[in-house]
């Protein structure tokens, strides 16, 4: 199988990796505009790469594409390898340019379509979503995600990248990053309340902080807190209701549960073996990276065990588009 990486940033390197260490059946080849990129990445992984996508084509037979660009590129990027006929992994796009078409256009094709949910294949969110499928009541949550944001690409100005953009702004990428999961493990949103402020010195046209309140058909309860301020890279959870207590730190290690009848808090294991790049940090493994990318080239193969569609994102971009300023 012939895999071609558009955009060889930090996120496209990711995914070349984790195809060259653990797909042997895969052959990897590369696209960006910048050559300094592409000398760094033909230099690490020894893959061959291209300027553009027509090029590759004409000289590759490929079986699919993975979009790892800057998300407001990502629709017109999508089209281009639909109308080659090439199966495509995107990263999350962020907003729903083109959705209709691009859905269209892919089943009158046949092209495979497939959308990066990476918290979705966490273990972690498996056995927090058993958790709560199995609980008799409500169950609610209060949960915190945040990163000071010149600490996301240290080796960068962070108004360098995407999420200087107020469309693609770094709160608004949390929410996407993390609304998938809330959406399908509690239910639905039927209400939404915000709060908003800039509580920090960095120069961003666009909040920098918000708590946000959900209501769930089902009648679960939520409590986000977001932002791009906080110092040490955090994700925090709780969910809690009349027969479930768990916590939640982000880490393989944190994840823990409340036993009612000991009264004791244990530790839940969810994994044999971490796959960790320190470049990140601490609560971003690899593992659910691989995963995603496992499930996109069994789907090509016509096994089919996708979590989230372009259908489910069109629904959460929706319920996004409800919170003003991400």
């Amino acid at each position: 199988m012939k895999l071609l990486v558009v955009g060889l940033g930090s996120m496209g390197k990711r995914r070349i990796r984790l195809l060259k260490q653990y797909f042997d059946e895969v052959e990897v080849f590369g696209i960006d505009l910048s050559i300094e990129r592409r000398d760094i990445v033909e230099k690490e992984f020894n893959v061959k790469t291209f300027a553009s996508i027509q090029d590759a084509k004409n000289n590759l037979k490929l079986d699919g594409v993975i979009i790892c660009t800057s998300p407001l590129s990502h629709h017109k990027i999508i089209m281009e390898c639909i109308n080659y006929n090439l199966n495509v992994f995107t990263e999350i796009n962020l907003v729903a340019d083109s959705y209709d078409e691009i859905i269209k256009l892919a089943k009158e094709k046949n092209v495979t379509l497939f959308l990066s949910s990476t918290m979705l294949y966490r273990k972690e969110i498996d056995y927090i979503s058993t958790k709560v499928k199995q609980s008799r009541n409500k169950v609610n949550y209060i949960y915190h995600i945040g990163q000071y944001l010149p600490d996301w690409h240290p080796w960068e100005n962070y108004k360098d990248f995407f999420v200087n953009e107020k469309r693609s702004n770094g709160c608004r990428e949390i929410l996407a990053i993390e609304m998938p999961w809330i959406y399908k493990v509690f239910g639905k949103i039927t209400n939404i309340k915000v709060n908003k402020s800039n509580s920090s010195s960095l120069e961003l046209n666009y909040y920098d902080t918000y708590q946000i309140l959900l209501t769930h058909d089902n009648g679960s309860l939520g409590m986000l807190s977001i932002d791009v301020v906080s110092r040490k890279a955090i994700r925090n959870l709780e969910v809690f209701g009349e027969d479930i207590h768990v916590f939640w730190k982000g880490t393989p290690q944190s994840l823990s549960e409340y036993d009612i009848e000991t009264k004791k808090e244990n530790n839940i294991e969810t994994y044999m073996k971490v796959d960790k790049n320190n470049n990140y940090s601490e609560n971003i493994i690899e593992n659910a990276y691989l995963d995603e990318l496992k499930t996109f080239i069994d789907k090509i193969k016509g096994t089919n065990n996708e979590k989230y569609t372009f259908e489910d994102d069109k629904y959460v971009l929706s319920i996004l588009d409800q919170i003003e300023g991400v």
